[in-house]
């Protein structure tokens, strides 16, 4: 190689070697820049160093060593962040909320659609805006019946609106509504707001068993908060005017209309489905609830704390419980006037005629004022458990030198006599401890004792079925009380119709009317207060009447029309029998087991019908049966009391 030829080879290399380290420089700083600052480790473990991108430079490597990641990313890969849930739809304005178009509900399946929708709004926000329809222009429908409620309206915080038809829904069979409906109305959990909607729970339960519990009446919640306009009023439509600027069609032809109808027209459904969606607007507004998120259950239970379930009497008695006392010096310097105009007092502004001729829900109701079950002990004397009873019984033992007592808590009394009988094993319901509380809803502040198998059929059951049936008195709250008693009427009119046996009660039914007796009083009568006064012919027609029937062929004197006028126009009925005796006396016919299938059809209406979630151990609708037949045979000879 010539001198020239070297020279140039040198050049070469030294210009390759400085273009090569320029370029791996250039590399390692943009390299650099891609990381965070350095910061101290604190002897966190080093992570490992992210791999080249496969685009930038490949084949050229550094020797740049690994360096750590601070510290928030080593943790940040440690223990990674849990994502937060998206924040809670904003709540519509009463304009949107409105603006949903409601839902008509007219079968189970239509229900069961609707329902998981529901289910999923209601966990996001447990309140239901709620109202009632009827028949209001004269208490009775066009079918000629007293109008019951026709049609149920509830309303989510989004403004989904379901109307649901319950006449739809009152047919036969023992369980006419959906249970996830049942379970919804009476659920302790769930608010529902309304004006007047714990008038409207009355109604439901009287004509459907259907037990609505957890209600808030706005205008409390509107007194409260101070935030209604007095002057306008207190009902839905004021309320809407002045709080939310919102107006409600409430004319006379819309309200009284036909609710009834086989086809309910759009402005009826309209209508229906706004009340109930301004009245969760409502609730939202007077909360200042600016997101459906704004509270669980819990809070928004306290924010309404002393208004859950209370009737309202009236904007004066609301003022006159306000805590600082101002309400008591209105109250005296008041004159006595009625409250206010009907229209004050809710959308039902038409009075309601069966309210002169029905006795209020609830009324003979009486809650417990001590607990029923005090779950006391007795065991035999080699200290085999007997069953349980209250202090009282236990204590009488004592008293009597008859028991010793084995232990104060629980309460044990042992017999020193041999008990007649013995369970016939430990897992008999008399051996469980039970709880004073409500079996349908689990109510435990206020409740009384329901007999599963009414008293007009028990009673005539033989002695051996009625001996030792604590079993079928079960603990119940006043409103599931007033509602089992509407489901059991439906199963009593069934067995009238089986059996043949017409319902009424003694006094109504045993004694007849004698009509030819009521013709002759009522003659009489006319005869001593018209006297003269009727024309001839009328006179001599009526006496001939009175005159056949006393068997007189004289003139009548004042006395025999004294006598007449006083007759008793109602004679026994030699024929009659109670509707309880008669289907007791023909099930009687079939032997202990056709009394026993009495029994065991009213246990099982009650489980379909109410679907207690708090029964005691080893309640069973069979309860007994066996030990019956074990004991006295099919062939029982039956003796109804």
């Amino acid at each position: 190689m010539s001198h020239r030829g070297t020279l140039t080879a040198v050049i070469t290399t030294v210009l390759g070697a400085a273009l090569g380290g320029l370029l791996v420089w250039r590399v390692y700083r943009t390299k650099r820049k891609r990381l965070p600052p350095v910061q101290e480790a604190d002897g966190l473990p080093e992570a490992p160093r992210p791999a080249e991108d496969d685009s930038t430079d490949a084949g050229h490597q550094t020797d740049q060593p690994t360096r750590p990641l601070p510290r928030e990313e080593c943790q940040a890969a440690q223990f990674p962040a849990t994502p937060l849930p998206p924040p809670p739809p904003p709540v519509p304005s009463s304009d949107e909320l409105l603006a949903v178009t409601p839902v008509m509900v007219s079968s189970e399946e239509e229900w069961q659609r609707l329902w998981p929708l529901m289910q999923k709004e209601l966990s996001v926000f447990p309140v239901l805006g709620l109202d009632c329809e009827w028949v209001k222009a004269t208490g009775v429908s066009v079918k000629g019946r007293a109008s019951a409620v026709s049609l149920l309206q509830m309303a989510t915080y989004s403004g989904l609106c379901v109307l649901v038809r319950l006449l739809a829904f009152r047919g036969g069979g023992q369980q006419p509504f959906p249970l996830s409906l049942m379970e919804v109305l009476r659920d302790p959990h769930v608010l529902k707001v309304g004006v007047g909607c714990y008038e409207d729970g009355k109604r439901l339960t009287r004509d459907y068993g259907l037990s609505l519990t957890c209600t808030v009446d706005l205008r409390y919640l509107a007194l409260r908060q101070r935030q209604a306009v007095v002057n306008n009023g207190l009902s839905l439509k004021s309320l809407a005017e002045d709080l939310l600027n919102v107006s409600l069609d409430k004319s006379l032809d819309l309200r009284c209309s036909d609710w009834e109808a086989d086809q309910l027209t759009p402005k009826q459904m309209n209508y229906a489905a706004r009340d109930a969606q301004v009245s969760i607007a409502l609730f939202l507004h007077l909360l200042g609830l600016d997101t459906p998120g704004g509270g669980s259950y819990s809070e928004l239970a306290a924010r309404c704390q002393g208004l859950v379930d209370a009737p309202f009497r009236s904007r004066g008695d609301a003022e006159d419980r306000a805590p600082d006392g101002s309400g008591e010096r209105r109250r005296r310097a008041r004159k006595p006037a009625a409250f206010e105009s009907p229209e004050s007092s809710g959308d039902q502004q038409v009075p309601d005629p069966r309210k002169n001729r029905r006795k209020p829900l609830g009324v003979g109701y009486s809650a417990r004022k001590s607990p029923l079950y005090d779950n006391c002990f007795l065991h035999a004397p080699d200290g085999q458990p007997l069953c349980t009873c209250d202090k009282k019984k236990a204590k009488w033992y004592l008293d009597k030198g008859i028991g010793v007592l084995q232990s104060e808590d629980p309460f044990v009394v042992r017999l020193l006599f041999e008990p007649s009988g013995r369970p016939e094993s430990q897992q008999d319901y008399y051996l469980t401890a039970k709880e004073n509380l409500c079996v349908v809803c689990g109510k435990a502040d206020s409740y009384i004792r329901k007999n599963i198998v009414p008293h007009e059929y028990r009673r005539h059951f033989p002695t051996e079925m009625k001996d030792h049936n604590s079993h079928d008195i079960l603990l119940l709250c006043t409103s599931c009380h007033a509602a089992s008693n509407v489901h059991d009427g439906f199963l009593k009119q069934r067995l009238a119709e089986e059996f043949a046996a017409p319902q009424g009660c003694e006094e109504g039914v045993r004694p007849l009317e004698d009509s030819d007796r009521r013709r002759v009083r009522s003659a009489a009568r006319a005869l001593l207060t018209a006297g003269e006064a009727l024309p001839q012919q009328r006179r001599e027609e009526l006496q001939a009447l009175i005159k056949g029937f006393l068997g007189e062929e004289r003139e009548l004197t004042e006395e025999s029309l004294q006598q007449a006028a006083g007759l008793e126009t109602r004679i026994f009925n030699e024929a009659y029998v109670p509707h309880g005796l008669k289907v007791v006396r023909t099930c009687a016919e079939q032997g202990l087991r056709g009394l026993m299938d009495l029994e065991r059809r009213w246990r099982q209406h009650f489980l379909t019908a109410m679907r207690p979630r708090h029964l005691p151990p080893l309640w069973s609708s069979d309860h007994n049966h066996s030990k019956f037949l074990r004991k006295y045979g099919e062939d029982l000879p039956i003796k109804l009391n």
